[in-house]
C-alpha cells in the first residue's frame, strides 16, 4: 500500500496547528492576542483563569484526533473506526471554518479584520487538503480492503 500525500500533509497540518495551539498556552496572554483568540481569552489567561488553557487544550486535542485519522487514512497507522466518516465530517469542519469569511464579509464587513481573512485561508486549505486526501484515498479506506 503506498502512502497518500495529501492525507499524510493533512495529519502534518493538524499536528501543527494541535502544537501551535499547545504554544499558545506557554505563550500566554499576548500569544493569546497575536494568534486571535480575542481579548476577553488574554485578559482571562492574565488573571490566571483555567478556561483559556482548558479551551486551546481541547482544541489541541480533537486537532491531534484529526491527524491520527489522516495519518490512518494515509496508510500510515491503523485503521481508525469510522475512518471515511470520520475524515468526511473533519474535512466538512475544517471547510466550513474557512467559509465563515465569505458571509462576514458581505453581510458585516466591519467584522472581518486581517486574523479572521487569514486565518479562514488557511483553514480551507486544510480542509481542501483532507477533502482531496480523502477522495483519493477512498476506496482503499474500504473496512473490506486489508492494508498489508
Amino acid at each position: 500500500m503506498r502512502v497518500n500525500g495529501w492525507l499524510l500533509a493533512g495529519g502534518l497540518l493538524s499536528a501543527l496547528a494541535a502544537l501551535l495551539h499547545i504554544a499558545i498556552i506557554f505563550g500566554g496572554p499576548e500569544y493569546y492576542r497575536f494568534f486571535g483568540a480575542g481579548e476577553a481569552m488574554a485578559r482571562a489567561a492574565e488573571r490566571g483563569s483555567a478556561r483559556p488553557t482548558l479551551i486551546t487544550a481541547g482544541i489541541a486535542g480533537i486537532l491531534f484526533v484529526w491527524s491520527a485519522y489522516a495519518f490512518s487514512g494515509a496508510g500510515l497507522i491503523r485503521r481508525l473506526p469510522w475512518l471515511r466518516t470520520g475524515l468526511i465530517t473533519i474535512s466538512a469542519i475544517y471547510l466550513a471554518r474557512g467559509l465563515v469569511a465569505v458571509p462576514i464579509l458581505f453581510i458585516r464587513p466591519g467584522l472581518a479584520d486581517l486574523f479572521l481573512l487569514w486565518s479562514s485561508m488557511i483553514v480551507m486549505g486544510f480542509g481542501l487538503v483532507y477533502a482531496i486526501g480523502t477522495g483519493t484515498a477512498w476506496s482503499e479506506m474500504s473496512p473490506r480492503v486489508s492494508r498489508k
